[in-house]
């Protein structure tokens, strides 16, 4: 299947990124072929969905906060056949999306998480940061068999059909890492490298509270399992 066939919902949570979303739209528009639409996922309190509406995106108000809800409700709008997840801080390449897309369909996988370790310029990710990601990565593998460079990549790329088969309970940041491990349990994954960019503006990632909660969840998910089972069905 040619790549330029391909509908993709290029989905994008943001909270108050009004310095970096014009510059994550236009790369996109910039570097992206074919027939694509972006949503924008926002609970912001300043610029950001107006910058973002002017540019052409779909914006969405989502008033409840968590990284995990953002997503949930992306996917539920998202039109296109590919699903293709980035930051609203300008750090990962939408230049490879592209490229990506048409590896997946070539090679017959249904996911692709974008991997930041291989290529990683260490002024893009502080030393805590990657500690963490490694004991997270290590983790994942101890609980789940499940061997990952980069378990907390925001990046990923994948067929939407997938998410009618997959039940995901977390609205916060352990979605991320829950999205993954059900997607390499169950179905053809890979990680590929991506160059991580530096962020410009207001870190919202709270590393020693958000890495805590992320392994206690990952402790909750293998030992008692997902409470509250979400199917999105598409």
């Amino acid at each position: 299947m040619n790549v330029n066939d391909v509908e993709i919902s290029i989905i994008i949570p943001t909270m108050n990124e009004e310095e970096n979303i014009g510059k994550v739209l236009q790369r996109i528009k910039n570097s992206v072929k074919g027939n694509y639409e972006i949503l924008i996922v926002d609970n912001s309190k300043d610029k950001t969905p107006e910058i973002a509406k002017s540019m052409g995106a779909i914006v969405i108000n989502e008033k409840r906060k968590g990284y995990g809800r953002a997503y949930k409700t992306g996917f539920s709008q998202a039109k296109g056949k590919i699903i293709v997840t980035l930051d609203g801080d300008n750090t990962y390449p939408p230049e490879v999306i592209n490229e990506y897309v048409e590896f997946l369909y070539k090679n017959g996988y249904d996911f692709i998480s974008c991997e930041r370790i291989s290529r990683l310029n260490p002024e893009a990710m502080v030393k805590a940061h990657r500690i963490g990601n490694m004991l997270l990565n290590y983790a994942i593998l101890m609980l789940f068999f499940i061997k990952m460079k980069d378990s907390q990549s925001g990046m990923w790329i994948f067929k939407k059909e997938i998410l009618n088969h997959i039940h995901l309970c977390s609205d916060g940041m352990p979605f991320s890492e829950e999205l993954k491990i059900q997607a390499f349990q169950k179905f053809k994954s890979i990680e590929l490298p991506i160059d991580y960019g530096i962020r410009m503006g207001e870190v919202k990632l709270q590393r020693f509270k958000d890495g805590v909660g992320n392994l206690l969840y990952l402790l909750k998910l293998r030992f008692l399992g997902c409470e509250e089972k979400i199917s999105i069905i598409l």
